[in-house]
């Protein structure tokens, strides 16, 4: 697997919703939505089997030493490592940002997201729908 390796700026940031908004389709986000996270100091990076986009992942700058750590794989890709090796770079960079703990979210209806988080030893801290949303949202919790 190959990370952020696109470098092309508007055409990876374009790649980067796609997985994004596939994944979650209740938070799709627009290209203006995606820049801002950018301007935002987001770490957003794709990820590729050779040449083929396989997923994307978001780490969220620290706030009072949690840094929120986000692995995103297209369905036909899911099962195969790709998810365990873009949570490994996101938690590489939470820790060069000083992350006392890492969070992630899960859509509640992926049940094979909340596994995987489980799997990687996150538990559960909170469930919430948010305001105007039908969708119910995981937040969980890693300890470094």
């Amino acid at each position: 697997m190959d990370g952020d390796g696109d470098g092309d700026g508007d055409g990876a940031l374009e790649r980067w919703r796609y997985v994004h908004n596939v994944v979650v389709p209740p938070a799709a986000m627009s290209a203006t939505e995606a820049r801002e996270r950018l301007a935002r100091g987001y770490r957003l990076e794709n990820a590729y089997l050779e040449d083929v986009l396989v997923g994307c992942s978001t780490v969220r700058p620290a706030v009072d030493g949690v840094v929120t750590v986000i692995a995103r794989v297209l369905p036909g890709f899911r099962g195969r490592g790709f998810g365990k090796a873009l949570y490994e770079r996101g938690l590489a960079h939470a820790r060069v940002q000083g992350a006392e703990a890492v969070e992630t979210c899960v859509l509640a209806v992926n049940e094979d997201g909340l596994r995987f988080a489980g799997r990687c030893g996150f538990v559960e801290v909170e469930r919430y729908v948010l305001d105007g949303g039908d969708d119910e949202w995981v937040d969980l919790r890693l300890g470094l």
